[in-house]
């Protein structure tokens, strides 16, 4: 994405929109590639939006949206299958894609660690399997559940289906920890996926990644017993008892447990080997028989691994180094307007169909109008200048198995008369006045809920897998419902009142399509059953812009109830930094805004987020449709958060001064690995001051303040790691 503008240019206003932009695209190609498996951007084009998304975050991070898709792994799991909740979360993996990213990575372990340069650290590498993450449970030596990584905490249960794969052993050998969670990936290979597409009647697949993904997915596991399915083992989640000592003799004890491990995992001591692995690996990427998209790197050393931990979603100690994207050149037919939940107005690109890598696309985003326009949001020139217009030949790009992206136009084909693209100013969807805010690279529908589009995408994510989760009420019943006139649900509330309004309306539903009386009656039940509903799916639910899933819950454990919360906002909304112009304005106003200085002093809530909050409850039809939905519901308080209780669960610390044994940052990993936040300043809320040597004006608060003071022993001790 180098034709964006630099972020160190960039000023609060423009950052936050393009974060807000940014969040939106990368969580819309989440859901669509891991829980649809229909892809709509490309693997290139996804990495440069999510990599651009980290630099913002990073660049400006009281901007960063604590729903950001830079902290989430994959989607919800799908419908159809059981659900299994992972006993040690499915990570991700950060991304690299050029030789200095590689170094960086190697230069944070050892920072992080605090390693000398010239110690020791060992890396594996190995290839990065373009395929289904799966995760097969094996207790006493049996395969007694397969669980897809779904959203990386709850997957589906395919293990009917995993049971008929060849290369999944149904009972280990070699003398098993009594409780083994393996982990790998389920693909299909060249030669069987052109078996299987020339065999299976009625159906070809796009490519192997879809295939083997569709086949693990069917609900009768004799379907996925007829498809050739494999399984290489790369890692493991809950053990009983350690493998081995190092990541490479751990993957050599999955062989020896009998698993499929890659041959071409590689043990390298410097980023240049790591490197030259990379291109030796990509130089037989061609000849492989299956599909890679890059090379994994591992740290090694096992004890390292744990004290680097991970973050939200990706692990410290891992990398994937992705491999170039292919291109190809084709004809935009036309471009299309899709409008979402939030009212943005979403250009799609129609292609002429062209076969882009062995893999034949349709469709590409296009951003925004300024991206059309051959700009960035800051009006600097893209693509030299050039727009893009309906019927110009286009160059696209895709790596893996997924949808392009544009990159260029060729303006000695593009046809004579042709005339610039002219983005709508109103809804097509209501015709309301589609305006574009200050710094804002999308433009909006003004329409609100009198927008069918966003209306019936609000409703959509209202019952989604983590919000209310409605069993019956999908996608497709929402569509049918909106349109119905004698059963309509036009807001969230009205799905409360379906039951009763179908008794007076002779029971009817019963008589519709798709549904008979037993239907009828478990919609009924399941709608019943979530009328008591945790606080933290409740406020995910609402569907407010910025405010995702772990904004929520961050909200619920803060609040901890729903009045709690909302006189929180109210009060808000009526304080001097409420009614600031601008994030300059608004800090300067804290000092006489508490509630404002609560919100945004909650560690993961930021002013963009609290500002959207607010705005949601302070207009009066928004305000009125939340009020008449929680006259509906029995709002539970907040859950501890924490299943493992240890002495700084839910305290509050700061770190001062410098550590001489452990690094701040392993220090600060550590602590929010035990269920603590970790504060930047000292404040009354500060429970813990962890003070080494050259601690200055913090301790002297915190002494101030009665905050309780210790010394790095004893935080090391709080820690385990004396």
């Amino acid at each position: 994405m180098a034709d964006r503008q630099p972020v160190a240019e960039l000023d609060d206003e423009a950052a936050a929109a393009e974060i807000a932009d940014l969040s939106a695209r990368v969580a819309s190609a989440n859901a669509a590639y891991h829980q649809k498996d229909t892809p709509q951007i490309s693997d290139a084009e996804y990495d440069a939006l999510k990599a651009r998304l980290a630099a913002l975050e990073q660049g400006f991070p009281h901007l960063a949206l604590p729903d950001s898709p830079t902290g989430q792994v994959g989607a919800a799991p799908a419908e159809g299958f059981g659900k299994i909740t992972h006993v040690q979360r499915m990570m991700s993996l950060g991304n690299a894609f050029t030789v200095e990213e590689v170094e960086e990575f190697a230069a944070r372990i050892r920072t992080f660690l605090g390693l000398p340069t010239d110690s020791a650290l060992d890396m594996t590498a190995e290839p990065k399997i373009d395929g289904l993450s799966l995760s097969l449970r094996y207790e006493a030596g049996r395969l007694v559940q397969a669980a897809t990584r779904g959203d990386g905490r709850v997957g589906e249960n395919v293990t009917a289906n995993a049971r008929t794969i060849a290369d999944i052993p149904q009972i280990l050998t070699a003398d098993p920890p009594a409780i083994l969670e393996v982990r790998g990936e389920v693909y299909m290979s060249h030669a069987d996926f052109e078996t299987l597409n020339t065999s299976e009647a009625g159906r070809v697949f796009a490519n192997p990644r879809n295939a083997a993904a569709g086949s693990l997915r069917q609900i009768d596991p004799a379907v996925t017993a007829r498809r050739p399915l494999r399984f290489f083992a790369y890692g493991w989640g809950e053990v009983s008892a350690p493998l081995a000592p190092t990541q490479m003799q751990s993957v050599e004890r999955l062989r020896d447990l009998g698993f499929q491990t890659n041959p071409l995992t590689r043990l390298c001591q410097t980023p240049a080997q790591m490197v030259a692995t990379w291109q030796a690996i990509e130089q037989q990427r061609a000849t492989l028989g299956y599909d890679i998209d890059g090379v994994v790197y591992k740290v090694n050393d096992l004890g390292f691994q744990a004290r680097l931990g991970f973050r939200s979603t990706t692990p410290r100690w891992a990398l994937a180094h992705k491999f170039p994207a292919e291109t190809a050149w084709t004809r935009l037919d036309r471009i299309e307007i899709q409008v979402g939940r939030t009212g943005a107005l979403s250009p799609v690109a129609r292609l002429e169909p062209v076969t882009v890598g062995g893999v034949v696309v349709s469709n590409a985003t296009l951003h925004n109008e300024d991206y059309i326009a051959g700009r960035d949001n800051a009006g600097a020139p893209i693509r030299e200048g050039r727009d893009i217009r309906e019927g110009d030949w286009v160059k696209v790009y895709r790596a893996g198995d997924v949808i392009p992206k544009i990159a260029d136009i060729d303006l000695s084909r593009r046809p004579e008369g042709s005339a610039p693209y002219a983005y709508p100013a109103l809804c097509p969807e209501c015709g309301s006045e589609a305006i574009r805010e200050p710094g804002d690279s999308v433009r909006r529908c003004t329409g609100g809920l009198i927008c069918p589009a966003q209306a019936v995408e609000k409703l959509k994510h209202f019952v989604s897998r983590a919000a209310f989760d409605i069993e019956g009420l999908g996608a497709k019943q929402i569509e049918m419902f909106f349109a119905d006139p004698d059963l309509s649900i036009r807001e969230p509330a009205d799905i409360f009142t379906l039951a009763a309004r179908d008794a007076k309306n002779l029971g009817r539903l019963k008589n519709r399509d798709g549904f008979g009386a037993r239907s009828a009656e478990k919609l009924f039940a399941a709608i019943e059953e979530k009328r008591a509903i945790p606080l933290a799916r409740l406020v995910f639910a609402l569907g407010i812009r910025h405010v995702g899933e772990v904004a929520s819950a961050t909200l619920a454990r803060h609040f901890g109830t729903w009045e709690a919360l909302v006189a929180a906002i109210d009060g808000a909304a009526h304080e001097p930094a409420f009614a600031a112009p601008d994030d300059k304005a608004r800090r300067a106003a804290l000092p006489d805004s508490p509630h404002w200085a609560e919100l945004t002093g909650i560690d993961g809530i930021g002013g963009v987020l609290v500002h959207s909050l607010v705005m949601t409850f302070a207009q009066a039809s928004e305000r009125q449709g939340i009020d008449r939905l929680v006259a509906q519901l029995d709002v539970l308080p907040a859950q501890d958060p924490g299943a493992v209780a240890t002495e700084i669960s839910g305290k509050t610390l700061v770190f001062t001064g410098t550590l001489e044994r452990m690094t701040r940052a392993e220090a600060k990993a550590r602590a929010e690995a035990m269920g603590a936040k970790v504060a930047g300043s000292v404040s009354a809320k500060t429970d813990l001051l962890i003070a080494g040597p050259g601690a200055g004006s913090k301790a002297a608060k915190a002494t101030d303040l009665g905050v309780t003071v210790i010394d790095e022993d004893e935080w090391l001790r709080i820690a385990g790691a004396l």
